[in-house]
């Protein structure tokens, strides 16, 4: 085999960073390295480096492994995964994986190898072996739940590799996969932030009757959530799907505060328009990663009424803020007050979030199963502030019956964990109020969707926001609930994610 060369190993690594994003020398290095990494590393974060052995077995050889070892299936190979990390912190740098065949190792070079937390390099160094070692491939990947949990990161980071082998006398001696994450070994500081979702359970009072207005219940989601990384940079420089979403905040909060520029890359993302509140989620993600690049003290309400939302619902910046079960209080009414009308968020600027005047931890036991059907988003933009017009007020005896369902059944069913008691009072909420309108002009396939989830179990289903996306809460018969979501929406397709509570907000680290 002939070892690749030097420009185009330079050309894979080029290639990679268009695509990822603009890496460090160090990431180069340690991507493109023909050396110990090792000994790069303790130079690098000036420590010893220690290995840490997770797994060491003796494998039989796959066709995979067979091919790249030049070897035959079956052939006995030592199979390692370790964890290169710093001696005097314990933090994990480097997860590598590799495979060696038995057959081509001196007993003694074996021992070390499987006996032994002792660096690949170390050991070829030890017993003087000639080698040399030829990188196959670069490449990146999200770390998903293995690799953030090695790492501590988030799920939806991305991670780079390599794969390389060592040769001995033409023979290969070792096939090695290196990975560490794309935000570690830069040369600026980084803040990286992942979000929760949401859903929107209803809006509370829609009259005005009592001096105050809107109001709102809704749940915080682990999944689907959005990941979004920030550097700095002199321009403003948004990246990744919904780019221009994210540039108004950042935009709007650099001018507030007078911030510098970023780059901004969102890693991950889920569909706008859909009841999860997404653009309440990416807008305040682009601000916050944006004020804490420059060491701009500000709070997550603060960010929300500068970039224009939680005009109406407070849900989605509570969700930000804490997580958990969430009921807000709404915005005064009148003349001088908050509010003069009945309108969404989108077109209530300068309107400050309402406050929380309820928050509790929601039963991790319980499972929320998202349906999001294929059919027309759902209503955003002129034809939400349309349908407000159209259709408020609603009822004054809807919005009692909403007050009751909300504080007699719903508060009490999460703290004491009456998933029956909750059910039915999700259930009824789709009859009453704002959530009456929201439900009827929805496409036929969201009617059919709420019925069915809950004939195969469902304690409750309803309407997230103005949809489609339909939920559903159970503690059991989950996978026969989205059997039946799948089912019902065959003809048009969509997805189902099975998801929980998430009782925190946004989670925020640097890099």
């Amino acid at each position: 085999m002939d070892q690749p060369s030097a420009s185009s190993l330079a050309k894979a690594i080029s290639d990679l960073e268009n695509i990822v994003g603009r890496l460090s020398p160090v990431q180069k290095m340690l991507l493109g390295t023909d050396g110990s990494v090792t000994s790069l590393l303790e130079v690098v974060v000036g420590s010893p480096v220690e290995i840490e052995t997770l797994v060491q077995r003796i494998v039989p050889a796959d066709e995979a492994v067979a091919q790249e070892l030049a070897l035959k299936p079956g052939d006995e190979v030592n199979y390692r995964v370790v964890k290169l990390k710093k001696a005097n912190t314990g933090e994990t740098l480097i997860h590598a994986v590799s495979h060696t065949p038995l057959k081509r190792l001196e007993a003694s070079f074996r021992d070390d190898l499987t006996k032994a937390d002792i660096p690949i390099g170390v050991i070829l160094k030890k017993h003087q072996i000639e080698s040399r070692r030829d990188i196959t491939a670069t490449g990146f990947s999200q770390a998903g739940g293995e690799m953030s949990r090695v790492f501590n990161i988030f799920p939806s980071e991305l991670m780079l590799s390599r794969n390389y082998k060592i040769f001995r006398q033409g023979e290969p001696l070792i096939a090695i996969r290196e990975t560490f994450p794309y935000n570690s070994f830069q040369d600026e500081h980084r803040i990286v932030v992942e979000t929760p979702s949401r859903i929107h359970l209803t809006l509370t009072d829609l009259t005005g009757n009592c001096g105050r207005v809107d109001g709102g219940v809704g749940i915080a989601l682990d999944e689907p959530n959005i990941l979004l990384e920030a550097e700095r940079s002199r321009d403003l420089v948004v990246v990744g799907e919904n780019a221009e979403r994210a540039r108004v905040a950042a935009r709007a909060i650099a001018d507030h505060f007078g911030l510098g520029g970023a780059r901004l890359s969102i890693r991950s993302g889920y569909r706008m328009h859909v009841g999860l509140g997404g653009g309440t989620q990416l807008g305040i993600a682009a601000a916050k990663a944006l004020c804490d690049l420059y060491h701009q003290p500000v709070t997550v309400r603060e960010i929300a009424k500068i970039i224009s939302r939680g005009g109406t619902s407070g849900i989605g910046t509570a969700a930000f803020e804490t997580g958990g079960f969430i009921v807000d209080g709404g915005h005064t009414f009148g003349p001088g007050k908050d509010k003069l009308d009945f309108r969404p968020s989108s077109a209530s600027p300068g309107v400050p979030p309402p406050p929380v005047i309820a928050r509790h931890a929601f039963p991790r036991d319980w499972k929320i199963l998202l349906a999001i059907p294929n059919i027309p988003k759902g209503a955003h933009g002129q034809k939400e502030v349309d349908i407000f017009k159209e259709y408020c007020p609603v009822p004054l005896a809807d919005v009692h019956e909403l007050c009751y369902q909300i504080l007699v059944r719903m508060i009490p069913s999460v703290v004491e964990g009456d998933l029956d008691e909750f059910g039915a009072a999700v259930n009824r909420v789709q009859e009453l109020g704002f959530k009456k309108i929201e439900v009827m002009l929805q496409h036929p396939l969201v009617h059919r969707l709420m019925a069915e989830m809950r004939e195969a179990g469902a304690a409750c289903s309803g309407l997230s926001s103005f949809g489609p996306t339909v939920f559903a809460i159970a503690d059991t018969q989950c996978r026969d609930i989205e059997a039946a979501a799948f089912e019902a929406m065959e003809e048009v397709g969509g997805d189902v994610l099975i998801t929980r509570c998430r009782n925190e907000g946004a989670r925020v680290r640097t890099a």
